[in-house]
This record gives C-alpha cells, structure tokens and sequence, in this order.
C-alpha cells in the first residue's frame, strides 16, 4: 500500500502525518518552533526552523515505524499571509512578518482612508495588520534595504516545498492571503504589489493545489530521509487544507477550529466578501469560504502551560475539570495578540476578570477555555448577521483533542458538533498528495474514502442556557475595555 505524506505548518510548528492511500493511519509527528516577539506586537519566524522543523518531525516519524521509503507523495499547506524575502540565490532576506504580527497599523490606517474601496473591490478583504501588503508597506518605510535585497518572494509551505524540489511557486488560495492578488482577474495586482514595495517579477508562479510542483532532490532527501524524485504536491494555505481535510466539501457546512488561532468558516457556493471577515478560494473548484477569525486560541493555551508550569495540557485540563461553569466567575478575553474579528482591534489585550480570594488554578484554566469558546462565539455573531446557510459543523484543531474543551465549545455554540478524525491540515495535505498523483479521482472522492467522525457532541440545554447568559457578560466586559486599551 502507497503511503501519503501531509506536512503542515501551522503557526506554532510543524506536523506530519503518514497515510495509507485507504486513508488508515500510519503515524504522525511534529516539532515546535520559536515565534520572536522582540517588541510589544511584533511577530516573526526564522525561516530556517521551518526546515529543521521538518528535519525533525521526519525522524520522530521514522521512530515511530513509518518507513519514509515507502512514500509515494507528499503535500504541503502552511499559515498564510507570511512573506518569504528572498535574495538572487533563494537565501532569507531577514526574518518572515507572521500574519499575528501588529506593527503596520498606520500602514494600514492609510490603506483604509485611500484605498478601501478599491481594495476591497479587487481582493474582497478590507486592510488589516495581518496581510502581507500592509507588512511590505511597514518595511518599506522601515527596513528600505530589505526590499531592496529582495529577487523572489515565496510564502511558508512554497518556501519549504522549494527547498524540497528547487521549483518555486504557489497557489491562486496562498496568494488571496496577499491583499495584493485580484480576485476576479485570478492574478496579482500590479499597482497594489507596487504599494507593497514589490515588483511582479519578484513573484512567483502559479499552480493549482493538486498539481505536483516538483521531485525532491538528492540533498532535500539527503536531509530529510524523503525518497528522491518523490512527488511534492503543491498544497495550499492552511484554513483552505483543513477545511478540506475535515470534510466541509458541501455549502452549508461549518468549520469551527481550536488551534493556534481560532477559526468559524463558512462554506459557500459563491464569494461573499464583507468588510469583516475574510474571504477565500475553497479546495473544492467553485466553491469559497468566509472567515471570522480570532487570532489566539489554543495560542493561549500553550502560553499558559509555558508561562504557569503546567506539565502538558492533559493537565490543564484536569485542572479544568475541576471548575463549575463559569469558572467561579472568572473571565477571559484572549486577545493576546490584538483581535481580528469582529472588532479588528490591534489595541485590545488579553485580561482575566472577576478573580476574588477564592479563585483556584482550575478556575482559569476553565476560565481560558470558556474564553476562547466565546471569543469563537463572538466571531460566529458576522456569520449570522451574513444569514449564510449551516447545514453541518465540524470542530476540528487540537483544541478539540480535548474532551471539556470540545464540550464547552458545543454548549457555547449551542449546537451538535462533529470531530473528524484525523480531520486536520496534514490530513487534508494528504489527501492533495493522493489526488495529485492520481490515487483518487478527484478532492471530493479522496475525502469521501478516507475521512472519518471520532465523536459528536451535542449541547446540554441548561449549560447552554448559562454560557448565553455568561456571553452576555464577556461582551459588555469587552465594549467596557476596549476604550481604555486604545487610551493607553
């Protein structure tokens, strides 16, 4: 049986998952890497992680028992939005601006005042931190000289796949993360590449998701213990992956994602861009997908287990177990990084509110988890103001490999939730690899023989009721900081 390799990079690291082409699990690793925060907002990645990363997560594969020999394919997806600066011999220019990082806010300030409209028009998103135009516009004001040393840029997974094949290119779904890239003409901007400080020469090429890009070369094998002249299919950015990959190939379906960042994405039939939220390409030709995105969820949990002490999360969520609903009073808001949707607030800042004497461990470990459920819950509120159809949810990311968490998350929404297993961005890669060469017939066919529920999760209507009663207060918590975060 044919072995299919999915390679994720996510904002937090990277994970490989082996397939059988039957879709029965092999084996899956990953490895953590460094996200720098040198000053208050900012975000950024070492390029070369990435690639030990890989190196890494490979090996533990092989301890594991997959034999890398065997893979016929591989395919990658990765965080969008991250420009790669490349100099004339595919070298890092300096450090990648992660789309979590804040710095371009004047940049995009003057986006909004000048150029909304057209913006919005040609590439259906409105100016934000997180897209790669505004960061292009902050080095050009800043670091001039590292646009200059700039020949080719590429985004994360096409970087590593380049260094995988020595092909360097990406998709039409990678570039609409660009806020250079018209949507209706299906290319780059030129008069918005030029504002980023950029030239259309300096960016790459187009393929399609399931097309193999490249073979990969004896020294990437070499490296990695990969065949050489195995298959490398291209891939896409992760939301579009993992949206694939759990199964939300339909309109009406609904994906509401647990990891670094949070996720509520809608599939749709057709493009219905708003002002705040995102829009994208679907997997699915045809088809597209809003986004209504808090930028730190399981983000948070990872900054309290490294910041408190805890061992792993399984502890933390004992801890949380441990705590009623409403974690004894306590909330919080999760926005460690700014916020995205629904108020695209750069100045918000995370905070626990209604801690007294009493309050235990456990208590903000619920605390944080019930957060986030409401910052999702938040985001959602677009989606309905939109009245997109739901037919089907989906809770995907590791978040949801927690039973309380999962739990929370369908009392919160107040509805029946399904887990997919594996049902994630590396599994969703694999499943590109095994369309690309040909082992299934199309993206749908590759989901249908493969994709599978772990568990569904339907609310309890009293809990329900209290987490309705509790958003409420988050909400006015939030309306009752906001000004005084912009005031600091």
């Amino acid at each position: 049986m044919k072995i299919l390799l999915g390679i994720d990079y996510g904002t937090g690291g990277c994970k490989v998952t082996a397939l059988g082409e039957d879709g029965s699990f092999a084996g899956e690793a990953s490895v953590e890497y460094t996200t720098y925060h040198d000053h208050p907002g900012w975000s950024e990645q070492e390029p070369q992680d990435w690639w030990t990363s890989l190196c890494a997560a490979l090996k533990k594969l092989s301890d594991k028992g997959v034999n890398l020999k065997d893979i016929a394919a591989c395919a990658l997806d990765g965080s969008t939005h991250n420009a790669v600066l490349l100099d004339g011999d595919y070298k890092p220019v300096r450090r990648t601006i992660m789309w979590t990082d804040q710095r371009s806010t004047a940049e995009c300030e003057m986006l909004r005042s000048n150029y909304a409209d057209r913006i919005f028009s040609f590439c259906y998103q409105m100016p934000a931190p997180t897209w790669t135009l505004p960061q292009m516009m902050w080095l050009k004001a800043h670091e001039p000289d590292a646009l200059e040393r700039t020949r080719h840029v590429l985004f994360v997974k096409d970087y590593v796949r380049y260094l995988l094949t020595g092909a360097a290119a990406t998709d039409r779904i990678e570039a609409q993360g660009s806020l250079f890239f018209d949507m209706k003409a299906a290319d780059w901007d030129r008069e918005l590449v030029e504002m980023a400080g950029l030239t259309l020469e300096k960016l790459p090429s187009f393929i399609a998701p399931t097309d193999v890009a490249g073979y990969v070369t004896a020294e990437a094998a070499a490296a990695t213990g990969l065949p050489e002249g195995m298959p490398v299919v291209c891939g896409s950015s992760d939301s579009a992956v993992e949206d694939y990959g759990a199964g939300a190939v339909e309109p009406g379906d609904l994906i509401i994602k647990l990891a670094t960042a949070g996720n509520v994405n809608s599939m749709t039939a057709e493009a219905n861009p708003h002002p705040k939220t995102l829009t994208y390409s679907h997997i699915v030709p045809g088809m597209w997908y809003s986004v209504s995105a808090t930028n730190a969820a399981a983000l948070c949990q990872r900054w309290m287990r490294d910041t408190w002490g805890f061992a792993d999360y399984g502890a933390m969520d004992e801890e949380a177990m441990t705590s009623p609903v409403g974690a004894n009073g306590i909330f919080f808001h999760p926005y460690l990084q700014g916020e995205r949707c629904p108020y695209w607030d750069a100045s918000l800042r995370a905070s626990f509110t209604g801690v007294s004497i009493s309050s235990k461990r456990g208590d903000f470990c619920r605390a944080l988890m019930e957060g986030v459920a409401f910052s999702l819950r938040d985001c959602y509120r677009t989606l309905e103001e939109m009245k997109l159809p739901v037919k089907r949810i989906f809770l995907i990311g590791g978040g949801a490999r927690s039973r309380i968490w999962s739990e929370i998350v369908a009392n919160v929404f107040n509805c029946t939730v399904a887990v997919p297993t594996p049902g994630d961005a590396s599994f969703g890669a694999c499943l590109l690899a095994g369309t690309g060469i040909g082992l299934f017939s199309d993206v749908k066919d590759a989901v249908a023989k493969c994709l599978h529920v772990d568990r569904t999760i339907s609310p309890d209507s009293k809990v329900a009721a209290e987490y309705a009663r509790l958003f409420e207060t988050y909400r006015r918590i939030h309306d009752a900081m906001a000004p005084v975060y912009a005031n600091a």
